[in-house]
This record gives structure tokens, sequence and C-alpha cells, in this order.
């Protein structure tokens, strides 16, 4: 598998290019600001064909790029519904902070010209990899994860997490559409219940695991143990 990813834009949201290997197809996730020129760099040079955008939510700074790139490689960009309506209307998800470094830019937002929603336990084909999605609502209503397969003998699955887990952190939850009670359920219920090899990749920082979160995250070892992890402002 050809796993290749890069920071993009001010808010250095990962953006991931995924493919069975050089030369075939293959789906990008979560292209942020700037990531036009990262998302083609990494394409030009394995030689790929991208058919999809998966997205793990609808924050700006993970679906900024979404029209330029699915529009360049006319690709179907999937997102769930409830997050659907922050590609017309991102501001209705962004903090004070963040919609202050964008006054008077003059951008405007769209949908993709193909936009397909997304269910919790779907299962996607896309580009010759399975992906299992699963909704992990907390840091927007509409967040999920996708995970596929990876093998190698100390590494059972990839999953792309978002702004849902982070190395030592998770993402917060005082954004509108985000709610801690829910995203503490969804870490119980959605992350805990996997297994240690899997790799995470996350919306933003250093890729992590299952099991170092599971023995080192102060966040996910307080909810093991019953605690109330307390509020984070780790993203957007």
């Amino acid at each position: 598998m050809l796993i290749a990813g890069f920071p993009a834009g001010p808010w250095a949201a990962n953006c991931y290019v995924v493919a069975t290997g050089p030369g075939a197809e293959c789906v990008v996730v979560d292209p942020g600001k700037d990531a036009v020129d990262g998302v083609a760099e990494i394409v030009r040079e394995h030689r790929l064909k991208p058919v999809s955008v998966l997205l793990t939510h609808g924050h700006i700074d993970h679906v900024w790029c979404v029209v330029p790139v699915a529009g360049a490689y006319d690709a179907t960009a999937w997102l769930h519904p409830s997050d659907r309506h922050l590609l017309k209307d991102p501001m209705a998800g962004i903090s004070p902070e963040s919609a202050a470094m964008m006054l008077g830019s003059g951008y405007s937002f769209a949908e993709p010209d193909d936009v397909a929603e997304l269910a919790d336990g779907q299962r996607l084909e896309l580009a010759g990899l399975h992906f299992e999605v699963d909704h992990t609502p907390g840091h927007t209503e509409g967040s999920v994860t996708f995970r596929t397969a990876y093998q190698r003998d100390d590494v059972s699955e990839v999953m792309f997490a978002g702004d849902l887990l982070f190395a030592g952190s998770i993402g917060r939850s005082d954004l509108p559409g985000g709610d801690h009670a829910t995203m503490m359920e969804t870490l119980r219920t959605k992350v805990l219940t996997l297994p240690d090899d899997v790799v995470v990749l996350p919306g933003h920082g250093e890729q992590t695991s299952i099991g170092r979160e599971r023995a080192t995250n102060p966040f996910l070892q307080d909810l093991a143990g019953d605690g109330a992890a307390p509020q984070v402002t780790r993203g957007l």
C-alpha cells in the first residue's frame, strides 16, 4: 500500500493520498487549504489517478480544497450528511479566531459536482481499497473515521482519524456541532474497542497507534478509568 501525506495550509491539516501502489487509482483524504499542489505532486510522482475524495468531517481546514481537487480529477467527494451543510457554509462550524483569519478574503464555497453521503458501518470499495466507515460524532455531528486493512504483521489496519484522536490528545468539542459527552461516548465505543496494532493517521500532528494512545493518552486513560476527561482545544 502507498500512503503519502503532508500538512496543508495555515492550520497544518494533514492531507493523505492512498493507493494500492504506484501507477494505480487513489483516494485523497481531507484536502485542506493549499492542498492542491501537494496532491498534484504526489499524483505525478507516483503516477496515480484520484477517483474519490474522503472527508473525515466538514471543518474548513479539512475541506477547503475539495472542490478544486475533486474537479481536477473528476472525483467523487464522500462526506457524512450531518456535515454536508458545511461545504457551502463553512463559517457555521468555525471558531471566531479562525473566522477572523478569513475576514476580507473574498472566498466563496460550494459543493463539488459529485457528492456521495456516508453512513455508519458502510463499507467502501474505492481504488482497489476497502474502507470501513465509522460515524464518530463529538468534534462535529458528521465526523467519521476510515479504516483500511494494512498487510503487515505488526499492523492490522490504518485509521484516518480526522480530528477525533491525536497523539496524546483528542479533538475539541466546543465548536458548533461539537458535544463533549458525545465525544466521550465515541471514544469509548469506537476507539477503545479497536486492537492496539491499528495505526492512527490523525488530522493534525504525527501518526500514532491505538495501543500507544490507550497506554499514554490521558484522555483515554481517564475514560477507561471512568474519569471525566477535560475539554481540549485541538484543531480549528
